[in-house]
């Protein structure tokens, strides 16, 4: 089965930068997209950034000019490193990747655990 881990969370002052990384291990044949969501105590999970096989990345708006996604295909990775944090930033933040598991399955979502980013003085 394919496994995703989160990596990188932690406490941060407003202001302050992190870089959170996921990797994505097991069978897989190839990756599509790479994405990264966040979900605050009562609030639904919302996407962050997402970073496509090919194309551009995408950025929340609340994202744009603060964070930037980037990937290696190589390695089965994806980081997202966050700048200006907020302290409304603060969520737990969860690595999504759609791949191809097998020639005779189609592509699928698969979800990491999770890590903590907590933005606060």
């Amino acid at each position: 089965q394919v496994q995703v881990v989160e990596s990188g969370g932690g406490s941060v002052q407003p202001g302050g930068s992190l870089r959170l990384s996921c990797a994505a291990s097991g069978s897989i044949l190839r990756i599509d997209a790479m994405n990264w969501y966040r979900q605050a105590p009562g609030k639904q999970r919302e996407l962050v950034a997402g970073i496509p096989r090919y194309g551009s990345p995408d950025y929340a708006d609340t994202a744009k000019g603060r964070f930037t996604i980037s990937r290696d295909s190589d390695k089965n990775m994806v980081y997202l490193q966050m700048n200006s944090l907020k302290p409304e930033d603060t969520a737990v933040y969860y690595c999504n990747v759609y791949l191809l598991e097998s020639r005779s399955i189609g592509p699928r979502y698969y979800w990491g655990q999770g890590t903590q980013v907590t933005v606060s003085s």
